[in-house]
């Protein structure tokens, strides 16, 4: 039996709805929420998005010294909430878009609005070690750009071998006095550009046919232990910070069939750089943006999707 919360969200009529409670997600809600549009957010059953795996956050505007991402997160969804965002933490499981109102599947609920703002964002690709996952956010990462300030005169490992492992591993020299990519083959993957400045970079360091096996430390990385894939050999090095760079994956996979998107399942924005092939459903954060990945990237452009939002709504007389 349904409580009274839920039944009264039910029965609620939204102008729109947005998927996804990252920067871009909880950024559109607020501006929807003051547009009085009756925005609610399926926030996902982990809400927060990436920011959630990272512990402080020193590049995002207003913040001096810096903010932990989880508190980021929960202060942006309390001012969204403040003018009148509804959330559901739940994950989206079905949407349908292709009709004049719009309706998307939480588990047995069906919700429906005149618009959608897909914010899901995009994950990581992991290991999938559970040392890995054990000391995410505390030296393990898999963003240079928001988190190699953290290593500034240390030692740091870049497992991959394609082209992110590379731009990762250039913007870490920046800080860290040796960055050691390590590949499990004999040749990097990575576009011969890209190859040419990391082998010409004199702070990076190659370990070839090599694979990370296990990571090391107590509260914090200290260390890796990293296998040969054809000797077996195994040894152990002292480390500061390891990156996992083998690329993301968006979260669009509820929208295939229904959404254009690159070979890359990203989302491509049309016309403007919010709007979808689909009218009346916007994109921003992540999902479509595999260039910049950063939080104030994400939140600015969720800005701009509920901009796009109130206009499309009062141009069509919604």
């Amino acid at each position: 039996m349904r409580d009274l919360y839920t039944i009264s969200i039910f029965f609620m009529k939204y102008q729109t709805i947005i998927i996804g409670s990252g920067p871009a997600g909880l950024t559109a809600a607020l501006y929807t929420a003051r547009a009085e549009l009756q925005p609610l957010v399926i926030a996902g059953a982990t809400p927060g998005g990436q920011l959630m795996l990272t512990t402080e956050v020193e590049n995002f505007p207003g913040f001096p010294e810096g903010i932990m991402g989880a508190a980021l997160m929960d202060n942006m969804r309390k001012q969204a909430k403040r003018f009148g965002a509804v959330f559901i933490d739940q994950d989206a499981t079905k949407v349908s878009l292709e009709k004049d109102i719009k309706k998307v599947t939480v588990g047995k609920e069906v919700y429906e609005a005149k618009t959608v703002i897909i914010a899901t964002g995009a994950s990581a690709m992991w290991l999938g070690l559970p040392s890995e996952q054990k000391f995410i956010g505390h030296g393990v990462g898999s963003c240079a750009t928001c988190d190699g300030f953290f290593y500034k005169d240390k030692k740091v490992l870049v497992i991959g071998g394609g082209d992110t492992a590379i731009e990762e591993a250039l913007f870490l020299t920046k800080y860290a006095t040796t960055v050691t990519i390590v590949h499990s083959r004999d040749m990097l993957r990575a576009s011969k550009a890209q190859q040419k400045k990391a082998f010409a970079n004199k702070k990076i360091d190659f370990l070839w046919d090599t694979e990370l096996q296990e990571v090391l430390g107590d509260e914090k990385v200290t260390g890796a232990k990293l296998r040969n894939v054809k000797t077996d050999e195994v040894q152990e090095v002292a480390v500061d910070g390891i990156f996992i760079a083998i690329g993301h994956k968006p979260n669009t996979k509820i929208f295939k069939d229904q959404i254009t998107m690159d070979d890359k399942h990203y989302i491509i924005p049309q016309k403007f750089q919010t709007h979808t092939n689909v009218e009346g459903v916007f994109v921003a954060g992540d999902v479509s943006d595999h260039r910049y990945r950063q939080a104030i990237s994400a939140a600015g452009i969720g800005c701009m999707a509920a901009i796009d939002v109130e206009k499309y709504l009062e141009s069509h007389n919604l």
